[in-house]
């Protein structure tokens, strides 16, 4: 459902969106369910001339059986949501694949800072690429990333992946996403981290093998020569 609004470009976005679609609807219906019921005892108990109200003490077993059967139907979708939010947990946060890559992502006021492996697609090696506020990844490609911070609390937020995860000063996150189609999309900071924190956008582009690897190398030409010039 939620692919209604942002499109799902990853492995994890379609069962975090199923997820969603489950709460959603579960909640919706009981929501409707109630506003009918409590509608239905408003016109039914409404005002007539000469019918006096009752005081109802609510301690009879019939009377306290409108109180306890909804608490049941309650606690059992609870049972359903979060046996579903479990699954979609174990399946995200649990169950880490084997990367084919690794990138890490730097946050600071108010940018974000991008280390691509190079063609040995090693990081830490001589041909990295450093990238502010654009990510370039591979489709088809499962990524891990290491994200920091070097001031304040981010949020690295990638809505087509359904992806937020903070970014602690002091600490190194790891996570993952794979995606699964091409085409350019947004990078936010989801936590006030100050004045700038509107000002801090970056671009995502998820690239077939091809493109990347134009990509990749335009820059590792640039790099060298850049690096030839100084020497």
């Amino acid at each position: 459902m939620l692919e209604w609004l942002i499109p799902a470009a990853s492995t994890s976005a379609d069962e975090i969106d199923w997820l969603f679609t489950l709460i959603f609807w579960t909640v919706g219906f009981w929501f409707l369910v109630a506003q009918g019921i409590l509608f239905g005892f408003i016109v039914k108990f409404r005002r007539r001339p000469g019918v006096r109200s009752q005081y109802i003490a609510g301690e009879s077993k019939d009377e306290k059986r409108w109180i306890s059967w909804p608490h049941y139907v309650v606690i059992a979708c609870d049972v359903v949501l979060i046996a579903g939010a479990i699954a979609v947990w174990r399946d995200v946060k649990q169950v880490i694949p084997t990367p084919d890559e690794t990138i890490r992502v730097i946050a600071q006021q108010w940018a974000w800072t991008f280390v691509h492996p190079g063609p040995d697609r090693r990081l830490d090696t001589p041909d990295d690429v450093v990238t502010v506020n654009e990510l370039h990844v591979r489709n088809d490609t499962t990524y891990a990333f290491e994200l920091s911070s070097l001031d304040v609390v981010h949020s690295f937020s990638i809505p087509v992946f359904r992806l937020k995860q903070d970014a602690v000063p002091g600490r190194v996150i790891t996570g993952w996403f794979r995606p699964t189609k091409t085409g350019t999309f947004d990078i936010a900071c989801a936590e006030m981290c100050g004045l700038g924190h509107a000002l801090m956008p970056a671009v995502l582009h998820i690239e077939s093998p091809e493109a990347h690897a134009a990509w990749l190398g335009d820059r590792t030409t640039v790099a060298a020569a850049t690096s030839g010039s100084r020497s």
